[in-house]
């Protein structure tokens, strides 16, 4: 985990959250970005960033249409109060045991919790266990593109340093990915060509 948060939950159920945080906040997290969030009793909750939303409010929508100043706009880029928010579906949890499951959180985490970036340890320690059942929740999830964040997952993933089998776990991924939508072979060949990019 990363020492520095990103930013604080906003709402949360045992499914998804989202959290609020500045635009100015060093580290915003991207899209497909796996984040933890460090729960009072010792439990960590795995995330996916699956959507960002940017809010205007009255002093853009006049800045919008005003002859302003870089600097103006610049200090309220920086500046603004309403929070960029980022939606997050939960993709697995720790228990203070370091034991981890790919099931569904048993309980969401609270209001103002601090979100963390997920170090390259997290996300090996997360990804290399047992099969990857989170790919099924995310893959039967109408409200998220479900293509686009398996391939970013994939994406971050290849990236961590000293993977010790990056083609086996691609392989374990992909050979999961086809068992889950054998009988749907239009989100098959969907989620297979988006992460056929990320593997050229």
């Amino acid at each position: 985990m990363n020492a520095i948060p990103i930013g604080r939950l906003l709402r949360a159920n045992t499914t998804s959250c989202v959290m609020g945080c500045r635009v100015s906040q060093a580290g915003t997290p991207p899209f497909g970005a796996m984040v933890l969030i460090p729960l009072s009793d010792g439990t960590r909750i795995y995330g996916l960033v699956y959507d960002i939303h940017i809010d205007d409010d009255g002093l853009v929508r006049q800045l919008v249409s005003a002859q302003v100043s870089e600097e103006v706009l610049e200090d309220n880029r920086q500046n603004r109060n309403v929070p960029i928010e980022i939606s997050l579906v939960f993709i697995g949890w720790e228990d203070s045991a370091g034991r981890v499951s790919h099931a569904r959180v048993p309980r969401p985490p609270l209001t103002l919790d601090e979100i963390f970036l997920c170090s390259d340890a997290d996300i090996l320690r997360f990804t290399s266990y047992a099969r990857l059942g989170y790919l099924r929740g995310l893959l039967r999830n109408q409200e998220i593109p479900a293509a686009d964040l398996v391939t970013a997952h994939l994406v971050q993933v290849f990236k961590v340093a000293h993977h010790p089998d990056p083609e086996g776990w691609r392989d374990r991924c992909l050979n999961e990915v086809i068992a889950l939508l054998k009988d749907d072979y239009p989100q098959l060949m969907d989620v297979l060509s988006a992460v056929s990019v990320v593997m050229e």
